[in-house]
């Protein structure tokens, strides 16, 4: 990347602070951008889910990696609960939606509490491992809510047979006015189809590890028995992981990461299969280079521009994003590592911007927080507006769940310092409810930005990129107006 006409700026740059020079290109169509990280996780698109535990849970990984991204689960949540998770994510059809299954005798209130589970909208009824019928959410209106849902479901709906090409899928369904068909290998139940899915199968490639399956990721901390979580996690087969602390640049992380690096090292002799660390958070060249040399394939970079982090406002640290992410990726390449650009993201021109400034993936944790597809389940406000609470990381509410096991008096003390929001509204908007539809939006403006760059992979991009600055006027003078002036 350079900067337009080779200005040098004299200050420290968010992504609202600079913009991007189309160029001459030969890049004709958003097809023709191969968006494949070169970071070692598998993905094909750069985009990681932050280990958040309002966000990234088994429904999040599994919908993210089915179209080419992976969601790293939270360092706090119980071993036993990330290893059914990581189960799941591996046993989930790389290419069929996963379905929310119910038994006949299931009531329609409990069958209404589940629908929300998936953006598809439906639950599939199954017994003894026949599929018997389809419930939606209109199925479910104005009925009692302890209906059994035999009494209300769509027994009319078709199956489809596994393996059929994409555009077959879409016709059969738009031909039959239908959104969704379960799908069916040899009678058994492999997931469910829909439209915008199938459409989706032929834009996206999966994110999946040597044998074919989903890819996750996991966070260890820096405390406590590092090795044996670490060696734990690398067991239970996630495809990589993330040693994670708010301030990545100090000593107790660089005792943390070449124990786990260690343990990583262990796996790859016993298995032949490396599985790439990534640490963080810093913000500084010099930071970049200490966590490469002791061990890590990945750099996470952001130290502030989070939407539920207060650390600026409570501490004054931090660094303005794009500048982190291009000081921090030029240290990390040279020495062959990369990074990840964590936070600061809230538009798809934010994420075009933070690889344009060399980063391999970029993290997102609000932005993907109001979503179906989000831990947590989904609530109405008063305005009849649908939402998903979430908070920070080191907010007195994510202390709290991580010192549990502290003694009373130890915990208390420990949730009086938070740098972060303890809880927020996300809400879903009706017109992207799920975190496909996100990364639809995403995905499509990072490839155009690509075309307008003349770049057909991660690695033309950032090398042909050319970065202006501009004031905040410039910046609302790119906003759309949605009422006229």
């Amino acid at each position: 990347m350079k900067f337009l006409n080779d200005l040098q700026p004299s200050h420290d740059l968010t992504y609202n602070d600079v913009f991007m020079v189309p160029a001459r290109s030969d890049v004709t169509s958003r097809f023709d951008v191969d968006l494949s990280t070169s970071d070692g996780t598998g993905t094909t698109l750069p985009l990681v889910v932050a280990n958040m535990t309002a966000i990234s849970g088994r429904r999040m990984a599994e919908t993210v990696a089915r179209r080419g991204g992976i969601a790293i689960i939270p360092q706090d949540i119980p071993l036993d609960v990330v290893q059914s998770t990581v189960e799941r994510v591996k046993a989930s059809h790389p290419v069929y939606e996963t379905p929310v299954t119910i038994a006949p005798s299931t009531t329609v209130g409990e069958a209404m509490s589940l629908i929300p589970k998936r953006a598809h909208g439906a639950a599939v009824v199954v017994e003894d491992g026949k599929v018997l019928g389809v419930v939606t959410e209109r199925d479910g209106a104005e009925v009692d809510r302890f209906t059994q849902v035999h009494e209300v479901m769509s027994t009319d709906v078709p199956t489809f047979e596994a393996g059929r090409e994409a555009r077959d899928y879409f016709a059969d369904l738009t031909g039959r006015h239908l959104e969704l068909a379960p799908v069916l290998d040899g009678g058994v139940l492999q997931g469910v189809v829909t439209r915008k899915g199938a459409l989706r199968s032929t834009i996206y490639t999966p994110a999946v590890d040597p044998q074919g399956r989903l890819v996750v990721g996991a966070a260890v901390g820096i405390n406590g028995d590092v090795r044996a979580k670490a060696e734990a996690l690398l067991a239970m087969g996630v495809d990589v992981l993330v040693v994670d602390t708010a301030h990545g640049h100090q000593a107790k992380m660089l005792e943390a990461l070449p124990v786990v690096v260690a343990a990583r090292d262990a796996h790859e002799a016993a298995t032949g299969r490396r599985i790439p660390v990534a640490a963080g958070n810093v913000v500084s060249a010099a930071g970049a280079r200490d966590l490469v040399e002791a061990g890590a394939d990945i750099v996470k970079v952001g130290v502030g521009p989070g939407a539920m982090c207060t650390t600026r406002m409570m501490t004054g640290v931090g660094r303005p994003q794009f500048s982190a992410v291009l000081e921090c990726a030029a240290a990390a390449r040279e020495l062959g590592a990369h990074v990840w650009a964590d936070g600061g993201v809230r538009f798809p021109r934010d994420v075009a911007l933070a690889l344009a400034a060399g980063a391999a993936s970029v993290m997102i944790g609000s932005w993907f927080a109001g979503t179906y597809e989000s831990p947590g389940d989904l609530l109405v406000g008063a305005d009849g507006r649908a939402y998903k609470e979430s908070f920070g990381m080191a907010s007195a509410r994510a202390v709290s769940n991580r010192t549990k096991d502290a003694a009373g008096f130890d915990r208390a003390r420990m949730a009086l310092f938070e740098e972060g929001i303890s809880s927020s509204r996300m809400f879903l908007d009706p017109e992207r409810p799920g975190v496909e539809d996100l990364l639809d939006g995403i995905t499509a403006g990072v490839r155009s930005s690509f075309t307008y760059a003349g770049s057909r992979s991660i690695a033309e991009f950032h090398d042909r990129a050319v970065v202006g600055l501009q004031s905040s006027a410039g910046y609302d003078e790119g906003r759309p107006l949605h009422v006229s002036w």
